[in-house]
């Protein structure tokens, strides 16, 4: 009798029907060769003793393990929390399993979870970088280990790598044409680490944009995403002698912190001062006085075709340049 508390082999399942294991093997994935009355009493069996394949020795034969790493700064932000979300929910309809990492924004950690993932032989890894990486030499070094690398959101300058992104320039720009829709000529530019390439995008499409009006000033400061760094930056700005009556911040965690450092000082917000900012977060519409407009960057969308381009790679497709898919970004005016 067979030990039901073990799971049934394809060698259990030959041994009692009195067949070789290769007949159960091909049984099993209705293979033509087999007749079909084989075929019914091979699958009857493995019903009644509760068989599953092994992935494991699948995964050692197909050379895969139908896992993919996916590595996101952390996941206290929901913009990350959604991609992960539309990643998971791909691959999970494509057979593959996800492995989750963060790099708490620190690239040391970037590698440590990366190497991690290389030595248990996730079959292409999804990243957004760590806002302080400089060298990519890592990602270049997994490609003599035949690993994908697909970048999304947070990705490398210039089109050497794999990668989906929005391109911030025009919505950059329409955010100072909706300050200057609203009589702001004195406005703040809380911007993001110099390393992201979308932090030089935004600051690219806030300036030809305020070109365009004569008389507008953009006082530029930055922020190393930390609350701290958030609130000496708005310090600086609240500090001139001309005071912005409208700061622009790289994302709505930066606004919140910048928000909360001028309430403390007296100002009411949207009357005292206005704040426009990106990613478009769900819960920011809760503040009763909130951002004036918000930068969609769709991070469901960017995490689902980041993850479509990895798993192309993955199935061995070819013809996939390296590159950018690009995705516009859309101001949403409150």
């Amino acid at each position: 009798m067979t030990d039901t508390r073990k799971p049934a082999t394809i060698k259990e399942i030959a041994r009692q029907l009195n067949v070789s294991v290769s007949t159960v093997s091909r049984a099993l994935r209705d293979h033509p060769g087999i007749g079909l009355r084989t075929r019914q009493r091979v699958q009857e069996l493995a019903a009644q003793l509760n068989y599953e394949p092994n992935q494991a020795a699948i995964s050692f034969k197909q050379g895969r393990t139908r896992t993919i790493g996916l590595i996101v700064p952390n996941l206290r932000e929901e913009f990350f929390c959604m991609a992960i979300q539309a990643v998971e929910e791909l691959a999970q309809q494509q057979g593959y399993t996800v492995l989750i990492g963060q790099s708490h924004d620190r690239p040391a950690k970037e590698r440590e979870v990366l190497d991690s993932m290389r030595r248990n032989r996730v079959d292409g890894v999804l990243i957004s970088l760590a806002k302080d990486t400089r060298d990519y030499g890592l990602f270049d070094e997994l490609k003599q280990y035949g690993l994908p690398v697909v970048f999304f959101d947070r990705v490398p300058a210039g089109q050497l790598y794999h990668g989906v992104r929005c391109n911030l320039a025009r919505a950059s720009s329409e955010l100072v044409e909706l300050l200057a829709q609203r009589g702001h000529t004195h406005i703040g530019f809380i911007n993001g680490p110099a390393t992201l390439a979308a932090a030089a995008e935004r600051e690219q499409g806030i300036k030809a944009a305020a070109a365009r009006h004569p008389g507008m000033e953009i006082v530029l400061t930055d922020t190393g995403l930390a609350s701290h760094a958030t609130r000496i930056a708005m310090k600086q700005l609240l500090a001139r002698e001309v005071r912005p009556t409208a700061v622009i911040t790289f994302n709505d965690y930066v606004a919140l912190e910048a928000m909360a450092y001028c309430r403390e000082q007296g100002l009411t917000i949207n009357e005292d001062i206005s704040f426009v900012s990106y990613a478009h977060l769900s819960f920011m519409r809760y503040l009763e006085r909130g951002l004036l407009a918000s930068v969609e960057q769709f991070p469901a969308e960017q995490g689902k075709a980041a993850t479509e381009m990895l798993l192309r790679m993955v199935e061995g497709e070819e013809g996939i340049a390296a590159g950018y898919q690009v995705m516009e970004a859309k101001l949403i005016v409150n």
